[in-house]
């Protein structure tokens, strides 16, 4: 590895922040409403308890987690009123760490243990949902997907930080 590599890999690895739970949200089933929730169980290999992602198995995308901050770009950016988390789909809002930053690592939100897999691109959905542009809104602030290694509870206020 170059050391131009090595110092971008040690800067990407570096999470002293610690965030917060700020909000959790379910979806029983696809295309159902989200719904807001103080705290859930997060299951190994499966997701949240009672959200239709959580019989996903194998899929990277067994929870979705979006920061409160990137919710106020997509308001400024689509000039939509502020939007309600669960206009989003996402199933966790939290503050003070930036989901992209969790991509490949691993993390605790309260009891659990997940692992950043992906971003959590937006879909047209958001055309729908945040009126023309809302797409576009969303680009680079959509979240992160995870999976969940060792399951738990987790509720809002929890803290999320980047697991040892």
């Amino acid at each position: 590895m170059s050391e131009s590599k090595s110092i971008v890999a040690k800067l990407m690895a570096t999470i002293p922040q610690e965030g917060r739970v700020e909000w959790i949200g379910i979806a029983p089933k696809s295309r159902a409403p989200v719904v807001a929730v103080a705290h859930v169980e997060l299951v190994a290999g499966k997701g949240l308890v009672g959200d239709h992602h959580g019989n996903s198995g194998r899929s990277k995308r067994q929870v979705t987690i979006i920061a409160k901050e990137h919710i106020e770009a997509i308001h400024r950016f689509s000039g939509v009123p502020p939007i309600a988390p669960e206009r989003l789909r996402r199933n966790i809002v939290i503050s003070g760490i930036n989901p992209n930053a969790l991509k490949g690592r691993r993390f605790m939100i309260g009891e659990a243990l997940l692992e950043g897999t992906k971003p959590c691109d937006p879909c047209s959905r958001m055309e729908q949902e945040l009126g023309p542009g809302g797409y576009n809104a969303m680009r680079g602030h959509g979240g992160m997907c995870a999976i969940v290694l060792e399951g738990g509870t987790i509720s809002v206020g929890d803290i999320v930080r980047k697991a040892d």
